[in-house]
């Protein structure tokens, strides 16, 4: 017979961060799918308390906090600015992104009012400084944000609600290294998560037209390069280009968990073990 994890020995397993080829298995009848669920159940409960206990004596840092550290030297070691911006933007920040009402990304912001809401992105209060540092400083400006960004996203084993958000941005540079410069600071941020052999392939934002993508297995980073047709909106003229990266996503990859929700802020997962063991 062809049979294999029951709905909710599969849910059990994703959660409990079974690797995808335990997930896969096929059995040869009920009984040794169920006598084999119940051992690797166990180990894997095992596994995830032995790294709760490490966590609380050794570690006492997230994964989230220990990248987000990691990621904040590397960039400033490369010249690189970090600010900090608000979470709460205006509509009319997200329109001048094209995000308007007919947008595709337009339902899943979470609005506070009529004029408000919650980032979806960090990129309209980077354009924001742009216009200011242009005054302020001599060209290249190069400057990063990591933040929490919220949409309404399906639940699935890839996406977020609240998620963290690391955006890099190069402001005045030759029109003809921006390509290279993208994967400069792509290089850059994979080295510093320890993922290699990941690929640049070129896809579709909804956001930013045609971007240069980070993928290994799934997308990990999305860059785009001015001048674009948003930047008037903004008025900027320099030549630019930028990359975001999901560090839910990255931790995901490099740690080999199962679902981002262990990855992120979370009730449920603490440094990416379920506490239901």
């Amino acid at each position: 017979m062809n049979i294999t994890w029951t709905p909710i020995q599969k849910q059990r397993l994703k959660e409990l961060n079974a690797s995808s080829i335990w997930q896969e298995r096929h059995f040869e009848s009920s009984n040794e799918r169920d006598s084999e669920f119940r051992d690797l159940a166990s180990q894997l409960v095992t596994r995830g308390r032995r790294h709760l206990e490490q966590f609380q004596k050794l570690t006492k840092r997230p994964l989230l906090s220990v990248l987000e550290q990691r990621l904040i030297e590397a960039l400033t070691l490369q010249g690189f600015i970090q600010v900090m911006t608000p979470t709460i933007i205006s509509k009319g920040s997200l329109a001048k992104m094209s995000v308007d009402d007919n947008h595709p990304l337009f339902s899943q912001v979470f609005w506070l009012d009529s004029k408000r809401c919650l980032r979806p992105m960090l990129a309209p209060n980077l354009y924001t400084l742009w216009k200011d540092l242009l005054r302020l400083w001599k060209p290249p400006i190069r400057i990063f944000e990591i933040g929490t960004c919220y949409r309404k996203e399906s639940q699935g084993g890839l996406h977020l609600n609240e998620f963290t958000m690391l955006n890099i941005t190069e402001l005045g540079l030759p029109l003809n290294e921006r390509q290279q410069r993208l994967e400069e600071i792509a290089s850059l941020v994979m080295d510093a998560v320890g993922i290699d052999d990941y690929e640049m392939e070129v896809t579709n934002s909804v956001v930013y037209g045609d971007t240069l993508d980070v993928i290994k297995g799934i997308e990990l980073g999305s860059s785009a390069m001015g001048p674009h047709v948003l930047d008037k909106k903004w008025g900027i003229t320099e030549p630019w280009v930028g990359i975001g990266f999901g560090l839910e996503r990255l931790l995901m990859v490099k740690e080999g968990a199962q679902n981002v929700q262990s990855m992120g802020r979370s009730l449920s997962y603490l440094d990416g073990v379920r506490l239901n063991i």
